[in-house]
């Protein structure tokens, strides 16, 4: 137990894979990769959450949940080559794999935000709604409030709860390894090294992964439980 404690799984199959997570440069790859995904996918799905609330029935309501679908439902592998096919051999703009810039962390980023904006959108636009149905909206517009300041002044703040709570859940999937996508782009993450591990039976490494994701899932929920009565004061830690 104290071995798992300190990070060290042991001693893996080959030498060349360190067994000690804690240490291994792998674990601030995928934590570069983490942020970045959730980053792009709470951006991207609570823009179109909100303005599918907003206008509530509309063409641009439809569209945009038609797109959270497709999102939702689309393969990782096929985005991933898509972007690349487009934005790294087409255009050029970014490289097509690897790890060591910002340039390489935006394609897999975005891989990963648009495929988990589409839960998020669709969370977003559902809070949304039962927000702008509360009476302090109804009070709030009645004050001649702007429409802008009465959707991120009063309903924002109370509808992005849900939010936060899949933030904390995501850091624990994405901590555990996004295997597709680190193998598409060449992410040197933890996703790939438990694949491989996997496919070794490399027990101490699939042990190691396991800890790392196990502990990042505790934490990912614990952090989501203490920012939330920051963003809403009827909820008070005790």
């Amino acid at each position: 137990m104290l071995v798992e404690l300190e990070g060290d799984a042991g001693e893996g199959v080959r030498a060349d894979d360190p067994t000690e997570l804690l240490e291994s440069p792998r674990l601030p790859a995928s934590l570069l990769l983490m942020v970045g995904a959730i980053a792009c996918e709470v951006v991207i799905g609570s823009i179109m959450g909100m303005v599918a609330a907003v206008r509530r029935g509309s063409a641009t309501d439809q569209s945009l949940m038609v797109a959270s679908f497709i999102g939702v439902s689309a393969p990782q592998f096929v985005v991933g080559l898509l972007l690349l096919y487009v934005f790294a051999v087409k255009l050029s703009w970014f490289p097509i794999g690897g790890y060591g810039t910002w340039q390489h962390l935006v394609l897999p980023s975005l891989t990963l935000g648009l495929l988990g904006a589409g839960w998020y959108s669709r969370m977003m636009r559902s809070s949304m709604i039962d927000v702008l149905r509360q009476d302090y909206i109804r009070t709030a517009r009645a004050k001649g409030l702007k429409a802008r300041a009465v959707v991120f002044g009063h309903a924002l703040p109370n509808a992005v709860l849900p939010i936060i709570a899949m933030i904390g859940i995501d850091i624990g999937l994405f901590m555990s390894g996004i295997v597709v996508v680190e193998s598409v782009f060449g992410w040197p993450g933890i996703g790939q090294l438990a694949w491989q591990a996997i496919q070794r039976v490399d027990i101490p490494i699939i042990m190691g992964v396991t800890i790392v994701s196990a502990c990042a899932i505790i934490i990912g929920n614990l952090l989501a439980d203490l920012v939330a009565p920051f963003i809403d004061p009827r909820i008070k830690l005790r």
